[in-house]
């Protein structure tokens, strides 16, 4: 029987054909004229996904790499810093800060669940040294978004500068830069900008770059002084065809428009959460978000084998869980170049699974209820 293979993990994600295809260009010389014009025009309007007027810098690296951009070009060594831990990506944040010798004080959540815009605002006054605090929009090891409007409002108006790692999050939640006051946002390139990994971005108001300009951290490849220096150019080697790819994809999300690429991720993830509540599953997050759907795994159900079966006999691959939570959770991603139908397929393998592992659920009973409301999305 033939099998085709469905990406619906929360990273890399799938890459439409036709960018793709612009991968497969001639790469021409990084230095010459006509490929920095090409540079120039993608971060002009690489701004679109931001939704800022400022700078976004590309780095060919991982998200992660803007992670760490981001922790050495704000903070020196000693300085003092809130970071929130709620999962395996807040808790790279704490680590990228120690390894820089940053003083961090931690907001130490339960997987699961999402800072408050009240807990921020009680770090700050209890510790009014701090420079920066840093978030993660969507915590992707476990399906949560938090309120960064809302934590905006209170660093906007203070000289703590806001960072947030949006490298999952980027066109799947709504993130409007300028517009909230978030000073610095992070990115990568494999999840919602539809793109193969290894480009990451990272965009900085004036706010921080003030603190970037008093920086004496000891970087080198990561030093945004270097880049803003050598801008539009890039001062190292930079991804030529992932830019041609880059420049392709920012056409196509505004084709679509931003608002209704952020509102098809939220029907998508929607009517997941309509499927695994109707088999019975119970939801991971307290407060879920666009990027992934993370499910508890049932009772008597190894998760480990539900992952492993559903890609290797089904095609279908999803995520498990991550560190403490790993084999105990699953995610179902809605993150990217995905449909309607690629959501409904995943839920139908899911069924398949689950009554493989013993856990017995009427076939139809997730598919119904997430064409329900696929349905009534579409139709409006």
């Amino acid at each position: 029987m033939i099998k085709k293979n469905y990406l619906l993990a929360p990273g890399p994600t799938p890459v439409p054909s036709e960018i793709l295809l612009e991968g497969a260009r001639e790469t021409i010389h990084h230095r010459t004229p006509q490929f920095v014009k090409i540079l120039e025009e993608t971060l002009n309007e690489l701004k679109y996904l931001f939704q800022t007027e400022h700078r976004v810098y590309t780095l060919l690296s991982s998200g992660t790499g803007a992670l760490e951009a981001a922790v050495t070009n704000l903070l020196n060594p000693g300085d003092k810093a809130i970071i929130v831990e709620a999962g395996k990506f807040g808790e790279r944040w704490r680590e990228i800060a120690e390894r820089f010798n940053v003083n961090v004080v931690s907001i130490k959540l339960e997987w699961g669940e999402a800072v408050t815009p009240e807990q921020i605002k009680e770090a700050i006054e209890k510790h009014p040294d701090a420079k920066a605090v840093f978030t993660t929009y969507s915590e992707t090891s476990t399906g949560t978004v938090i309120d960064l409007e809302g934590i905006a409002k209170v660093t906007r108006d203070t000289d703590v500068v806001l960072v947030t790692d949006a490298v999952s999050a980027l066109l799947a939640e709504p993130l409007k830069m300028d517009e909230w006051g978030v000073d610095v946002v992070v990115s990568g390139s494999q999840k919602g900008v539809m793109l193969p990994p290894g480009l990451a971005f990272i965009a900085l108001n004036d706010k921080a770059w003030k603190l970037v300009e008093n920086c004496k951290n000891s970087n080198y490849y990561f030093n945004l002084k270097a880049y803003a220096k050598k801008y539009p150019d890039n001062p190292w080697t930079p991804g030529v065809n992932l830019i041609y790819m880059l420049r392709k994809a920012i056409q196509m999300v505004k084709e679509e428009g931003i608002e209704n690429v952020w509102e098809r991720h939220r029907i998508l993830a929607d009517a997941t959460r309509a499927a695994v509540k109707a088999m019975g599953l119970e939801l991971f997050s307290k407060r879920p978000g666009n990027v992934a759907t993370a499910v508890k795994v049932p009772e008597g159900v190894d998760g480990n084998k539900l992952t492993k079966i559903m890609r290797d006999k089904y095609g279908v691959t999803i995520a498990g869980g991550q560190e403490h939570v790993k084999g105990k959770i699953f995610r179902i991603s809605t993150l990217g170049y995905l449909s309607i139908f690629d959501t409904i397929v995943g839920i139908s393998a899911l069924e398949f699974v689950l009554n493989e592992l013993g856990y017995k659920v009427e076939f139809g009973t997730g598919v119904k209820a997430a064409q329900e409301v696929l349905f009534k999305e579409v139709n409006k």
